[in-house]
């Protein structure tokens, strides 16, 4: 048995100290997840709680499925709690934009992203519109497709591609401007 698996079937057992090393062992990546969907330190903090209290209350619900499935479902019940915040806040406002989405981006080639430090580059990403965030942090970071991400912020596909065509033109004029001042 790895050292997943026993933590999680201790937590499932209800041990604290299991618990408090669940905790310890990734409360940093779920509060970096919080981070940069939310971009505020204090209500990213209560978010990780929030996260937490949900873990702890439905680990029940949890299946063992290999090595790695405790961290995958740890942080898609933190993105729910953040989605769900965000929706209840309403902050996933989406701005308007055309119905019919261009389906390439003017996206910054790999080496020109690669050369700026990435607390510029994640500050980049926490300046982008909430919705644009919201869709770039679902679809670049997380994977999810745009079937998914319409069904999560209850969109329509064509929004959620729409909304990533235009963070992704953001980000790269924030790059761009960022190359000319720097390098």
């Amino acid at each position: 048995m790895s050292n997943e698996e026993t933590l999680a079937q201790r937590c499932q057992e209800g041990d604290r100290r299991a618990q408090q090393t669940l905790y310890e062992t990734y409360a940093g990546l779920l509060y970096g997840m919080c981070l940069r969907y939310i971009g505020d330190q204090e209500l990213a903090k209560d978010l990780l709680h929030d996260g937490f209290v949900q873990v702890l209350t439905h680990f029940d619900s949890f299946t063992w499925r290999g090595e790695g499935s405790l961290r995958a479902w740890l942080t898609s019940v933190q993105r729910n709690v953040i989605l769900m915040n965000l929706r209840h806040e309403r902050q996933v406002e989406l701005v308007s934009v055309d119905e019919q989405p261009e389906l390439l981006a003017d996206v910054p080639e790999p080496e020109t992203v690669a050369d700026i430090p990435p607390n510029e580059l994640a500050r980049m990403i926490a300046d982008l519109p909430v919705g644009y965030r919201t869709v770039f942090n679902l679809y670049v970071i997380d994977g999810l497709s745009h079937r998914e991400i319409a069904q999560q912020l209850g969109i329509n596909e064509k929004s959620s591609a729409s909304q990533l065509v235009h963070a992704r033109r953001q980000l790269s004029a924030k790059i761009e401007a960022w190359r000319k001042e720097n390098l």
